[in-house]
């Protein structure tokens, strides 16, 4: 949530003319500010101002459901295993939207699936 590249990744949400997003994406999102409010690195106050901004931005965007579909691809291999199976289930998203929206460019910060992504044939923003 305070990743260095956080305010890139703010700017570019803010820009773009879609945001496809999985269940997936929304449920990491949520535990990680769980995690952060009972370690104590937030309090709950700014624990659930930033759940607040969550549901606001996603409010926008077009979120996957965890289909059968992404379930049965995420079972297969990807090129550049091995891959986590969370990983696994964003790029199997992540193909089930390309394959509905031409264009579609992956936005992520981890690196193990910038780089599944990158061999997918997805441009991987933001820029590294």
């Amino acid at each position: 949530m305070d990743e260095p590249a956080g305010r890139s990744v703010r700017e570019r949400l803010a820009r773009a003319e879609i945001v496809i997003a999985s269940d997936l994406t929304l449920i990491e999102c949520d535990r990680v500010l769980i995690r952060a409010a009972i370690l104590g690195d937030l309090t709950e106050a700014d624990a659930a101002d930033r759940r607040a901004h969550l549901t606001r931005a996603a409010a926008s965007w077009h979120v996957l459901r965890v289909s059968a579909e992404i379930v049965e691809r995420a079972r297969q291999p990807f090129l550049g295993e091995p891959i986590r199976t969370l990983d696994a289930i964003h790029l199997a998203a992540a193909l089930v939207a390309r394959s509905a929206s031409h264009g579609l460019e992956m936005l992520s910060l981890d690196d193990q699936i910038r780089a599944a992504a990158t061999k997918l044939g997805f441009s991987v923003l933001p820029d590294a």
